[in-house]
């Protein structure tokens, strides 16, 4: 049963992963593909270049909620099938994340091209771990606020993420170092993860041309109103 209900925590958080809140809106509102616009990216970030706040405010909540609701979920099935406790709910919800996250990035209706995951990994902590997510938000805010790059902000909160989860878990609540390893081996798997779907950000960050957060580039004024991206879009 185990088995069962962790592959079934997998199928569940992927398929729900790989319903894309961007693809979808731009379908229904402009009957576009946002990946063939800006930065080809179907992300929060590119939505908001292309198509303005709104369609990125939607985005935003449709992205959080499938992440919550994959975790939800899964350990709903889990105590279902496995009602005596003998899975980690935690861990659960860790591993729904990780499957929900990979969904988002190759989604199964998309044609395996889809997003960068940022979002969906941090609606998963809303759930499973509120405390990292109260810590590691605030971090990504500074540090985009401070460099004016999202894709930094996004790749210091993936290094981080792994290193927070096993400070909150194994030093803070003192639970089982097999269980916070655990718990730490998924989030660096979803930290690599991440900062390999930034590495043409990175790639960009090198070569100085990095679009910059509220900046517009001078080409984009003369050819394009201002909610038509620059080719440098983060997420």
């Amino acid at each position: 049963m185990i088995a069962l209900a962790l592959l079934g925590t997998a199928i569940i958080s992927y398929l729900l992963g790989s319903c894309n809140s961007s693809i979808i809106l731009v379908r229904l509102l402009y009957k576009e593909d946002i990946r063939e616009h800006g930065s080809k990216n179907a992300g929060l970030t590119n939505t908001l270049r292309c198509y303005g706040k709104l369609p990125a405010l939607l985005t935003l909540i449709g992205d959080l909620a499938k992440g919550i609701v994959a975790v939800l979920l899964s350990q709903l099935l889990v105590r279902l099938l496995c009602p005596d406790g003998a899975v980690d709910s935690q861990l659960v919800g860790y591993i729904a994340g990780f499957f929900a996250i990979l969904g988002h990035i190759f989604p199964l209706y998309y044609g395996f091209k889809g997003g960068k995951g940022v979002l969906v990994a941090s609606s998963v902590l809303i759930i499973i771990d509120p405390r990292t997510f109260c810590i590691i938000i605030p971090f990504f805010l500074v540090v985009t606020l401070a460099t004016r790059y999202v894709s930094v902000g996004s790749i210091s909160a993936a290094v981080f993420y792994p290193i927070l989860t096993f400070c909150v878990n194994y030093l803070w609540d003192k639970k089982p170092l097999d269980h916070c390893l655990w718990y730490t081996l998924i989030t660096a798997l979803c930290g690599v993860i991440l900062i390999y779907m930034h590495r043409a950000n990175i790639e960009r960050l090198k070569n100085g041309t990095e679009n910059r957060l509220f900046a517009k580039k001078k080409t984009d004024v003369m050819n394009d109103s201002d909610i038509v991206p620059d080719k440098g879009a983060e997420e």
